[in-house]
């Protein structure tokens, strides 16, 4: 496991500043977020989940971008919808890039400033492009820029008017190596000084690296939450389904049932084995050894629930 800055150690209120109660939001007969509820207080917390989970959906709600269809949402206790006294204090970064490609990066900076009221527009400006280490590149059009350069742009738009509240909805796409430590590390300072970072993401181990509170969404319902460290044990814990296919399964199955990295075995009409396994880790040193000692040829291994959508449900339904 990656560790975490110890600037992750945040100070400022403890009190909730984001509360989500029974919130349901559906489209038609569609129902992307089902009756949901959690506070997120100062610090980073993660909103995890697989693409389509209804991550997105949340964070417009908590934006305000979105109503309700039933339940309530509030920002520093006040209803957000339609709030605009609230919006000076959030800055959202949406997943999709809005940016005009002939803009200098400057005046994309500038520009969202100005539409945020900021006052001393040009020293905010500078301080902003300075933070995501773009000043060298502020007077280019922001077509010139790689993918990653326009993410950290649109970050430093983001923070221009120095929101209390950070919404990032997968903030890392596009973002090389050396740009994603640089980002990780300014979300961790800003969090340190008291502010509220919510950070949308599916790759688990982005999350990982940053949050130590998880939102866990999965088919529009919060499937857990808390201490990232608890959620990452209940991952690890769960059973994993392995498909082998060999030119002898019964006799591969009959061997595999006796290994303690097994929990179960099953051969499919096809001959397939199917193998279930909570250590998966011991049955990838294992078969091998196995299929040698029986002479048998082993010609596939491949991994039958490794998609986020399998791994995350497997906390919903237990």
């Amino acid at each position: 496991m990656t560790p975490r800055s110890s600037a992750h150690a945040f100070v400022g209120s403890s009190e909730a500043v984001i509360r989500v109660e029974n919130v349901s939001r559906w489209f038609g007969n569609v129902v992307s977020v089902s009756d949901v509820s959690f506070e997120i207080k100062p610090g980073i917390t993660g909103l995890l989940g697989p693409n389509g989970a209804g991550k997105t959906t949340l964070l417009r709600m908590i934006t305000g971008l979105a109503a309700v269809s039933d339940g309530r949402v509030t920002v520093f206790g006040e209803t957000v919808r339609n709030n605009s006294s609230l919006y000076s204090r959030i800055g959202v970064m949406s997943e999709h890039e809005t940016v005009y490609q002939f803009m200098k990066g400057r005046d994309f900076v500038k520009m969202m400033g100005q539409l945020r009221g900021v006052k001393d527009i040009d020293n905010a400006v500078d301080k902003a492009i300075n933070l995501v280490d773009l000043s060298d590149a502020a007077y280019r059009p922001m077509g010139t820029y790689s993918r990653g350069m326009r993410q950290r742009m649109r970050l430093a738009a983001t923070l221009v008017h120095e929101p209390d509240i950070l919404l990032l909805d997968e903030p890392l796409n596009g973002a090389d190596p050396r740009q994603r430590e640089h980002f990780k590390n300014l979300l961790l300072s800003y969090a340190a000084s008291g502010k509220t970072v919510v950070l949308s993401s599916h790759i688990l181990e982005e999350v990982e690296q940053l949050a130590d509170t998880v939102l866990l969404i999965v088919n529009g319902k919060l499937a857990a939450s808390g201490d990232f460290h608890a959620i990452r044990a209940a991952l690890n814990d769960r059973p994993y389904h392995v498909r082998v296919i060999s030119d002898s399964p019964r006799d591969l199955a009959s061997a595999l049932v006796k290994l303690k990295s097994v929990d179960a075995v099953n051969v499919d009409p096809d001959g397939a084995i199917v193998v279930q396994s909570r250590n998966v880790r011991d049955l990838q040193i294992e078969l091998p050894r196995l299929a040698k000692a029986l002479a048998v040829r082993v010609r596939r291994v491949e991994p039958l629930d490794d998609s986020l959508e399998s791994v995350f449900g497997y906390l919903v339904d237990r």
